[in-house]
């Protein structure tokens, strides 16, 4: 979750990825892109869509995250205008919610803010620091669905670490399929199996894998998760990069 760019700003550059995969038939791959995932079927047909769990809730509220990042760095609304190109008058109105900014006016926030533009998300929508301990609430935990609806990923892993070491977890309904192209060399990938039946491939061997087990593989090679059994499956994927 393909590079993905502003409307108003179309040479502007991609955000940092948020890595992830999608369902049925599919090769996966790795491009830099903000808070979003990259994908491409391997007959150019398939389809994903990507779901926050708030399409029945308000925009996330980005002005409080901006103007604590501000304060934070010490700029004052003319000194973040001087570095954004954004006029004075609109940060404001952004800070005090009264402003819905487009693509391109928070992707120069970000810049002049040194902050991720996925981290901006979070920090708006998703998690909260109670005492050190940093929470998502399970309505903002970002999904993957396939276009076909028989498999679901929802990406538990930070963005920070994108690229580098990601988890998820599956849930398939019966013959829902997760297809990957080779990854990175040295990538591996650790699967449990939480719920029902499942097949793993990778490379020439296969493995059947039940409610409990566990297995390793390397996934620098063509590699595939299927669920196998008669009812949905759900299973927790850890990937790492070598």
């Amino acid at each position: 979750m393909t590079k993905m760019k502003s409307a108003d700003d179309p040479g502007a550059a991609p955000p940092s990825p948020a890595a992830s995969r999608f369902c049925a038939r599919s090769s996966r791959e790795h491009e830099r892109r903000g808070a979003g995932l990259a994908h491409r079927g391997a007959d150019g047909a398939i389809e994903y869509a990507m779901t926050q769990a708030m399409n029945d809730k308000p925009a996330p509220e980005i002005g409080p995250v901006l103007q604590r990042r501000r304060g934070a760095l010490g700029l004052t609304l003319e000194q973040l205008a001087a570095l954004s190109g954004v006029s004075k008058s609109m940060l404001s109105q952004i800070e005090r919610g009264q402003a819905n900014p487009t693509f391109a006016v928070l992707w120069s926030l970000t810049r002049a803010l040194k902050l991720e533009f996925a981290d901006l998300l979070q920090g708006a929508a998703g998690p909260k620091d109670e005492g050190g301990i940093e929470v998502v609430a399970a309505a903002n935990t970002p999904e993957i669905r396939s276009a076909d609806g028989r498999c679901r990923l929802r990406i538990l892993g930070p963005p920070r670490l994108a690229g580098a070491t990601e988890w998820y977890e599956v849930a398939m309904t019966p013959g829902g399929a997760l297809n990957s192209a080779a990854h990175a060399g040295g990538a591996f990938e650790h699967f449990t199996a939480l719920d029902g039946s499942f097949e793993i491939m990778s490379g020439g061997a296969a493995h059947r894998l039940e409610a409990g087990e566990t297995v390793r593989y390397p996934a620098d090679v063509e590699h595939r998760i299927a669920n196998v059994g008669p009812a949905p499956a759900r299973g927790l994927l850890i990937v790492l990069f070598g």
